[in-house]
Order: C-alpha cells, then structure tokens, then sequence
C-alpha cells in the first residue's frame, strides 16, 4: 500500500469519517481502472462495436465509453486511426453532467492532453465549435497532436493564460469546461509524483489560481451560459468551499443538479461548517472506493441572466485562394466547399471554426490543409486525418496485416492505386498519408508517431 502523506491522511478522515477512511485507502491496493471512449467524428458507435477488440463492458453514464481491458492499446491501428481515446473512466462524468447542444460554442479552458476536448467535440455539430486551450506550450502541442489524430474539423487549439481568454473572447461562449490544474488528490493510486508534491500548502495555493481562473471564465461566458467546473482532488478548498464562494460573489449564478447517469454513479458533495448554498450537495464526487475510476470533483453553475441570440460572427476577411490549393482540393477530394477555405497563419486550411482567432493565437485552427511549396502543396497529416472520408484515392488495409505494421513504422509499401495522394484507411477510418508513384506507396506518417508505434 502506498504511504499516504499524515496530513493528506488526516484530512481525508475528517471528510469521510474513519470507516469510509478505510475503505478509501484499501482501494490502492488495487490497479487503477482504464477505459476508452469510441470517437463518433470518425466511426458510429454501432459500426465500432462490430470490430471491437478491446471491450465490451458500457461505462454506465458515458454512452460511447466502454472499460479497456487491453494491453498497448497505443501500439493498435484503431487508436493510431482515432478511433478511440484513452481517458480515467472518472474523468469522463466531467463532460457528462451537462446535456451539450450540437450548435454551442464551447471552450475547454485547461484541455490538455485532450480527454474532455474529444469528449466535448463528439456533442458538438456541424454548428458547433470547440476551442481547447492549455497554457503550457509542450502540452499544448499534445493537445494538438490529439485533435489531429482524432480528425476534429471546426476546432482550434491555443496557448493562452485564462485572463488572455477573458480579454480576446468576451462574453462568447455557451459553455465552459474548467478542468482547473490542482493538487492531485485523486489521482494518488497511479501517480506517485503527485503523493510526493502535495502539501496544504500546495492546495491553498492550487485554490487561489482556481479562483482566479473562475473570475476569467466568467468574462468569457455568454449570459445565460454554463460553466462545468472540475478538478481530480478531494480537498474542500478545490471544490465545494470555492463553489461556495463563487456563487456568492456572482449572485446571478446558480448552481444546478447534474445529468441523472452521473448522479447515480458519484457521491454528493460535502456540506462544511459556515457554507452559504443550500444545495452544495449537487457538486459530485467521484470516490475510487465507491465507482471504478480515479478521484474527480465536478459542478455545473448557469448564468441565470436572459441569454440573447449570438451576434452575427464577423465575417473572416476576403482572401484570395491560391489556384494551387484548389487544384489540391479538386485533385485530391471527391468534394469539397470552396466557402470553407481559408488561410491561417499563411497555410491553408479547412473548417475553421465560425469564431475568428486572430493571427498567430492558435496553434491549429481549423484542419491544415498543408504547406505551399513553390508550385505544390505538401499536405498535412491533419489533413489526411480529418478529410480522409472524401479521398479519391483510399488504401484499405488490415488492422493485423504485415502492410499496415510496415506502414506505421515508415515503411514504403506496394499498392494496387494510380498515382497521386492517398489516405491509408483501415475499417475505413484515415491513419495517414502517402503518395502512390508506379505502385509504390511513399510514406508520409509523421515521423515522431512512427517512432511511438516502435518504442511504446
């Protein structure tokens, strides 16, 4: 068993009483649960059920989660075809508590590696957007690598501090996931470098950027807007004590109940001495003792001011297309609306969101389309990714055929196609590009996931 630290210990028992103390810690003694979400952007759900090999055991509260009992799952083709995503089970209810419609505009303020994102764009529709933010830079450009496996269209991924979001994007979204970076209280079972760093001090402090991030995504909320706040530690100063205060400080918020699933599935919030909202209770907690997955906190707060219908989005500045794009286009996709293209950053690219990003803010906006060369486009990965259903030219191949390992190590392989680019598929769904020359298929899988296929 691990040895938890005496304040931690000491903290826990006042909140959960001896007894429930006790079977909270005894469930270190047990492995941490996995599972996976099924990614309704690239295949159905029912379409995945009939080839899936790694489970088929429902998460009760999350409609396309299923547990994983499957090892290397990172090393499968369905996941290098973002198919799927890996996520803790308990973060999962998170995205669940609050019924998403297809059109909002949503923004997940603390995204990264990109659980809640991936969950959230699965809700969304064609009018819908997503803009996934994460502040540290290496961990912004996995967020970014996990949208393009996933092939997200109208999407955007950036790299600002919370008060940069309140500032560029006033009073613009319907919803906001705050996933707020914390103390790590729950995640004690698999990760022992959060055991060895936590303190109260750390909490207190935990507490205060929280709170400060809160007062931001506020600013950045429509009225009449939701925000869902959580957090993967059990501390009361991370959860129910700053829901408490929050809505004391913005009186025309509530505090609502969350979705019926989650709430048969997580235990109800915990009521402190001097707490002012009567209802604290509808925050949830998500124990490892009680469900199957690792420590979660969440809350659903709704702007009670009337909602007005969204302002007509300024439309995106004229820009001439390149002849060269459209021939890409045409020679490449079956079809394709010239409307949806644009350019960002000096690339072209595809399905950009409706909200506009200025210049340099984003790391990806929309699918990139790729790289004008002096006559030529060098297409993307994302490109190949969120566009492979309307390829031309389509190589299936087997999930467990020696072509398809070749391919995902780099590898150039024989092919029965005509020349020109091509999406290598498998069960239909794109894993990546090449560039077909007399029967030769020229690998274009981005270097640094070939070497995640060989090392992990």
């Amino acid at each position: 068993m691990k040895e938890l630290p005496a304040a931690f210990a000491q903290r826990m028992k006042t909140m959960l009483g001896e007894e429930e103390f006790a079977l909270y810690e005894a469930s270190f003694d047990e492995s941490a649960v996995r599972a996976f979400r099924v990614n309704t952007e690239k295949i159905s759900l029912e379409d995945f059920r009939r080839i899936d090999p790694f489970s088929d055991e429902k998460i009760p509260y999350v409609g396309n989660g299923f547990y994983l009992n499957y090892d290397k799952v990172g090393n499968h083709p369905y996941h290098h075809a973002g198919m799927i995503y890996v996520q803790d089970p308990g973060a999962m209810a998170t995205a669940e508590c609050l019924a998403v419609q297809p059109d909002w505009w949503v923004l997940d303020m603390c995204a990264a590696p990109g659980g809640k994102s991936s969950q959230l764009r699965n809700k969304l529709g064609k009018d819908g957007v997503l803009v996934s933010n994460e502040i540290i830079p290496s961990r912004c450009k996995i967020l970014t690598g996990n949208i393009e496996r996933l092939g997200f269209r109208k999407t955007a991924t950036t790299c600002l501090d919370s008060a940069r979001i309140a500032e560029l994007f006033p009073e613009t979204f319907d919803m906001i996931m705050v996933d707020a970076p914390c103390s790590g209280e729950g995640m004690f079972r698999k990760d022992e470098i959060a055991i060895r760093e936590w303190s109260v001090e750390n909490v207190m402090r935990c507490a205060q950027r929280q709170r400060e991030i809160m007062e931001n995504a506020v600013k950045a909320l429509r009225p009449g807007g939701y925000i869902v706040y959580a957090t993967c530690t059990f501390s009361l100063e991370e959860n129910e004590m700053l829901i408490d205060q929050f809505l004391t400080d913005h009186q025309d918020f509530e505090l609502l109940p969350v979705c019926e699933a989650v709430y048969l599935h997580t235990s109800n919030g915990i009521k402190f001495d001097g707490c002012s909202c009567s209802n604290l209770a509808d925050t949830r907690r998500f124990y490892p003792h009680k469900s199957r997955g690792e420590g979660q906190f969440m809350a659903v707060l709704h702007d009670t001011r009337p909602s007005m219908p969204r302002a007509m989005s300024e439309k995106r500045a004229a820009v001439k297309i390149d002849p060269i794009i459209t021939d890409f286009l045409k020679d490449t996709l079956v079809d394709f609306d010239i409307n949806e293209v644009s350019v960002y950053n000096g690339n072209p690219v595809y399905a950009a969101p409706d909200l506009m990003i200025g210049k340099g803010v984003a790391f990806s906006y929309g699918v990139t389309i790729g790289e004008i060369r002096k006559n030529y486009i060098q297409p993307h990965h994302q490109f190949f990714m969120a566009m492979g259903s309307q390829f031309k030219r389509k190589i299936e191949l087997a999930p467990n055929s020696e072509e398809m390992e070749r391919y995902l190590r780099g590898e150039e392989i024989a092919v029965d196609c005509e020349n020109g680019w091509a999406v290598i598929t498998t069960q239909g769904c794109s894993v990546g590009g090449v560039k077909v020359v007399s029967g030769r298929a020229k690998n274009h899988y981005p270097k640094g996931l070939r070497k995640i296929c060989v090392d992990r």
